[in-house]
Formats: C-alpha cells, structure tokens, sequence
C-alpha cells in the first residue's frame, strides 16, 4: 500500500512526513481525518505521539499505562506544560490509545488540567508598530503584520496559499477550528505586500515558504524554491518573536498569538461590532469573543460615560 506523504510540521520547525513513521502512527493520521478534525489539531496530536514514541524508543503498541502515566507527569512538572498545552497532550493520547488501540485505561479519566481564568496580553498600538521595527528579516516581518491584519492563528497563517489571495479585499482561511473555511478582509495595503513578499521567491504554492536562514546569498536554496513544498516552522516564527520581545521591550507572555489578540481589541476600540469579530476570529460562540470587552480601556470609558448620562438632572428644590 502506498503510504501518504503529508507533511506535518514540528514545534521546532523541523518537518516530518507519514512515510516516516510506523504504520500504526499511519493508520492513526487516517483516523484523525476520518474523524474530520483540524488540519492543526491533526498535526499536534501527531506531534505529541512522535514525542511520547521518541522518548521511549518503542512501538505505541508496547506502551503501557504506567509509562504514559510517567510521560504526562514529566510534561507537566519537568516541562512547565500550561494547562492548556496539557488538554491537548491527553487529548492527543486519548485518541491514539484509547480511540484507535482500544486501550480502556483509567488514567484518561484521572488527569484533569483546569482551565486558566487569565486575561490575554493586549499591545497598544504603539508596542505593535514598534515590534514591527525590530524584525528585519523581511518573511517574518511581513509573517507578523498578516497576522495582525487578520487576526489569524499561527497555524493558519502559515498555511496561507498563492490561492487563497485570489479576491482584493479578504483572504481565504482554509481548515480552521472546527475545519470549517471562512473568509477574512484583508487590507488593500497588506495584500501588496505579500505579493511584493511573493515576488522575491515565487514558489507555486506557499506565500511563506520554508526556505531557510540567508536563501537569498546561497544559490543552492534558490534553486529549490519553485520545489519546497512545505510552508515555514512554527518554531522559527516564535524564536522570532521571542528575539523581537525583548528588543522592542514589550510585556512578558509576548506571543505571535497576541497579535491576534490585539487585533480582536484594536477593532473592538474602533467600533467594530462584536459580532462580526467573532466572525472573522472564527469563534464558534460569541462568548469566546467577549472575553475582549475586558481589556479595553475605550469600551469602559464609554460605558462609564454612558452611565453618568443615564440620569436626568436632579431638578428638585434644596
């Protein structure tokens, strides 16, 4: 049987195909299809499978349930995995163990990871211009002002295809949650840059390539633009990020995800109906989106104003 060779990228940018793995890994990356899941939420699950299978050097067949018990110990304690990276380790090990070998282990039902009740890092729109000054690398620096005009998520940012900038005025986002398709507006001034960005590579397919560090000095890289088929790393954006962090000063938690929320507040301070956020961020409750009401300062200032104006004048003799 001829197996697929998708490619599925690693938090470290490194990229792996399914021809590389077992066949029960295979057979798993079929099952999540079947199951219609995310395009991303495929590849994490795949991702932390190869973790799990790496560390203990053996087929998922031969894990028992003390040593996937010691593993997600070790990414919670060892690792600092937040509670939310957690959900996603445990759902990704129910699926393969107990969804696709038929494990009926109780340890699925004994982790619990509670959900972390923190407001997002929101940048002023002064911190957002300044990060974009620090990035010189033109792909990255173009990588986060996409994803600021669109409110994308990292993944889906990078998934961004030649094809998908086909209308002038919104972008297609392919296989979001729910692996549902949706359409976002794009800025006139934003899709002449990712063509200008396109020009200097021209690959068929990808608008973020991974092409690597210096392509454009070696002829080598260049050569093989017009064959890389798969789009850049999401560990390479974010060591990015973490570079321009620090040199733009911006607060801690500073993220690529931020940049998705701070499009959410920006637009909710400017009078953007919150409903059409929700929309465009492809929430799929408006109450995952209102949790932006919180964090910005207009919105209270108006409501407070509001407020004040709700009385009428105290008309009555001293």
């Amino acid at each position: 049987m001829a197996i697929s060779k998708t490619n599925t990228s690693t938090k470290r940018g490194r990229v792996r195909t399914l021809s590389q793995d077992g066949e029960t890994l295979v057979r798993f990356a079929e099952a999540l299809k079947l199951r219609g899941l995310a395009v991303a939420t495929q590849s994490e699950y795949l991702r932390f499978a190869r973790k799990l299978l790496g560390r203990l050097e053996c087929a998922p067949e031969a894990v028992t349930e003390e040593q996937l018990r010691a593993h997600l110990l070790r990414l919670k304690e060892a690792h600092g995995y937040s509670p939310s990276s957690m959900r996603t380790a445990v759902a990704a090990m129910r699926a393969l163990f107990g969804l696709h070998l038929g494990r009926d282990w109780k340890l699925f039902d004994l982790v619990r990871s509670a959900s972390e009740r923190k407001l997002p890092t929101v940048l002023t729109r002064a911190e957002v211009a300044r990060l974009f000054s620090v990035v010189r690398e033109e792909r990255f620096r173009v990588f986060f002002r996409f994803v600021y005009a669109t409110g994308l998520r990292l993944f889906g940012a990078l998934q961004l295809e030649v094809s998908d900038l086909r209308e002038a005025d919104r972008v297609r986002v392919r296989g979001g949650k729910g692996n549902k398709d949706r359409y976002v507006p794009l800025p006139e001034a934003m899709l002449h840059e990712l063509r200008r960005f396109w020009r200097t590579h021209r690959n068929p397919r990808w608008i973020f390539p991974s092409v690597g560090r210096g392509w454009r000095e070696k002829p080598a890289c260049r050569a093989r633009l017009g064959t890389v088929d798969e789009p850049m790393g999401q560990g390479s954006v974010q060591h990015c990020m973490k570079l321009a962090r620090a040199a733009a000063r911006l607060p801690e938690g500073t993220c690529t995800h931020t940049l998705r929320h701070s499009y959410a507040t920006h637009l909710l301070e400017a009078g953007v109906s919150i409903r059409l956020i929700s929309a465009y961020l492809g929430h799929t409750s408006l109450e995952t989106t209102l949790i932006y009401t919180h964090l910005t300062a207009v919105n209270e200032s108006s409501a407070r104003s509001a407020i004040a104006r709700l009385l009428p004048p105290d008309r009555s003799p001293v």
